[in-house]
């Protein structure tokens, strides 16, 4: 086994987000969510390693190429010779760097104090042998996430080319307010879900498992039945209705419920149940999702430091309705695309849970 600190060394940079501006080339420049733009710039002459140091995504590991840069929300970390960059880069993730983190505003780690992290050190030949194991595994993760990421864009793509934008209204439809397309909008209860460890029979949909028109039904959680029934007073969520998150940092999120289950709503989300005689839930969900949509609910509030969606707001909020028969040749799309995601994510959950035991193995 070695320590961190001595394997690697770390090095800082000072490139602030504003001191891009105007500035363009052939170099590229990295963030924390990936690459941020190219410029005519770069720090790094080497392959290296960066770590999220400060803010969203604390902690998140990612090995970056030759003759490039990261902002300084980022640590450089330049690996020694008697390790493989790739294997650093995958014992640094097993890490799980974020538990480091201080700060209640901003979170940030630092290197004096994960750099006493051990990781096992076999000769350099075995390590590129590991890493070229992992970066398999890792590649085919990666093309299924696009996989799923096209399904959505095409689904999306197809929506626009049927009805156009459904706020702009480019194409002159019929303008309706929600509360007059849905037979109930209502908010969730303003309570924490008491969650419990045993599958009772009684779901309960946090807004973390909501995503564009996706539940993520493998990481639902439970609630004892008196819980259920207590949450569902206002309406029962139903298959075919819409959930919404209305608050926090993922507001704005359309999902259907496209099952029968015993299923009630956690915090900060509502709940709308379109009348089918006027409006398909599958083209309300891709409607909501539209970034258009979101800007127009947010309307001034935009700005906030916690910014919500009201649901008096969203009754009033008028939105496109075209033909029935249109929108179930569209709901039809919608039904082909989820049956593919759901085979690619199906594949995409074997290939996470092989790359977990894999890391276990070689990392512990």
């Amino acid at each position: 086994m070695a320590k961190l600190g001595d394997v690697c060394s770390k090095a800082t940079s000072n490139i602030a987000q504003k001191d891009l501006d105007g500035r363009h080339g052939e170099y590229p420049i990295y963030g924390a969510s990936g690459l941020i733009k190219a410029v005519d710039f770069y720090q790094q002459e080497s392959p290296y390693i960066a770590v999220v140091k400060d803010g969203a995504g604390v902690g998140r590991v990612m090995k970056l190429p030759a003759k490039s840069s990261v902002i300084g929300t980022m640590q450089y970390i330049i690996p020694g010779k008697n390790v493989d960059i790739g294997y650093l880069a995958y014992a640094m993730e097993n890490m799980n760097l974020a538990k480091y983190y201080t700060g209640a505003t901003i979170p940030h780690i630092y290197f004096k104090d994960y750099q006493k992290e051990e990781l096992p050190l076999p000769p350099l030949e075995e390590q590129r042998l590991i890493a070229v194991q992992l970066d398999k595994v890792s590649d085919l993760i990666a093309k299924r996430r696009v996989q799923l990421n096209k399904l959505d864009l095409l689904v999306k793509a197809r929506f626009v080319e049927m009805f156009g934008d459904p706020v702009e209204n480019d194409h002159k439809w019929q303008m309706w307010p929600l509360d007059s397309v849905c037979k109930t909008i209502v908010d969730c209860p303003h309570s924490t879900p008491n969650y419990t460890s045993d599958n009772t029979g009684y779901m309960c949909i946090r807004t973390s498992i909501v995503k564009k028109n996706r539940i993520m039904w493998d990481d639902i959680e439970y609630i004892p039945e008196r819980e259920y029934y207590q949450r569902i007073q206002r309406k029962r969520p139903e298959k075919g209705d819409i959930v919404y998150t209305r608050e926090g940092a993922i507001l704005g999120i359309a999902a259907m419920i496209d099952r029968d289950c015993n299923v009630a709503l956690g915090q900060r989300s509502m709940l709308l149940s379109p009348d089918t005689t006027k409006c398909l839930p599958q083209f309300l969900s891709v409607a909501m999702n539209f970034e258009s949509f979101l800007r127009k609910a947010l309307g001034g509030v935009s700005g906030s430091a916690s910014p919500h969606i009201n649901v008096g707001d969203i009754k009033a909020f008028t939105i496109i309705l075209p033909p029935l028969g249109l929108q179930k040749q569209f709901s039809f799309l919608v039904e082909q695309a989820n049956k593919s995601k759901l085979t690619i994510q199906q594949s995409l959950d074997k290939l996470e849970v092989l790359k977990k035991a894999l890391m276990q193995q070689y990392f512990g």
